[in-house]
């Protein structure tokens, strides 16, 4: 994962949380439906959250499983100083400041989680992961990625952002906060809904599906059965 990814998610971290809601167009939808898909039989399942951050989502996730034990990795040490912050006091959760897609992970999961993340890496180093995401799942395991995606064709993709771009203009954030999301998009390396469903099937899942999406932001869902 790039260098530069992680210098801007650093200087970001701060202001995060703050500022997802007018960042995300579809927020409640968004991280609602990828918490609502997150079903485990277990109460007290294995959570892998990657690209992590500031533990958003899996602050979410342990709102409905509050016995589950969570493993956040994040290439991003102050997204993880915020995250621990989060999790103060909860000795379930245990942080990684890693690049995921070069770590090892110890043990198998009940889940793989991810919001916002995975469309940083490169097609094929994605293609990649899909692959090593299947083998970190315990064979009942399920997988969800709440992310952006690529619109089919360039006019659609052109939409897509030149309307978000437009929305967050006008839900009254900064105007320095709105460069700075625009720079970070710079460096998004997004797919189609497609081509990654293709990509997560191809890995070995079942039942893969975009369970949710609005314009460029969407939810994966696939499952691991043996």
């Amino acid at each position: 994962m790039s260098d530069k990814i992680k210098v801007q998610f650093d200087e970001a971290a701060q202001s995060y949380d703050r500022e997802r809601r007018k960042l995300i167009p579809c927020y409640d939808d968004f991280y609602g439906t990828a918490v609502r898909w997150l079903t485990l039989e277990k109460e007290n399942p294995r959570i892998l959250d990657l690209g992590a951050g500031t533990g958003l989502l899996a602050a979410l996730a342990k709102e409905r499983y509050p016995e589950a034990r969570f493993t956040l990795a994040d290439l991003s040490g102050t997204m993880l100083e915020t995250a621990k912050k989060r999790f103060a006091g909860d000795d379930s959760a245990e942080f990684i400041e890693a690049d995921y897609t070069r770590h090892s992970f110890r043990g198998r999961y009940d889940a793989v989680i991810s919001s916002l993340s995975i469309h940083h890496l490169s097609h094929p180093e994605k293609q990649a992961l899909f692959y090593n995401i299947y083998d970190w799942l315990e064979d009942s395991g399920i997988f969800i990625n709440a992310d952006q995606v690529l619109g089919l064709t360039p006019y659609i993709d052109s939409m897509y952002k030149r309307q978000w771009e437009s929305w967050i203009r006008g839900n009254g954030l900064p105007e320095e906060a709105v460069d700075r999301a625009i720079e970070r998009r710079k460096l998004d390396q997004n797919a189609t809904v497609g081509d990654q469903i293709r990509w997560i099937r191809e890995a070995g899942f079942v039942d893969v599906d975009c369970v949710y999406q609005y314009h460029d932001f969407g939810v994966f869902f696939a499952r691991k059965v043996r």
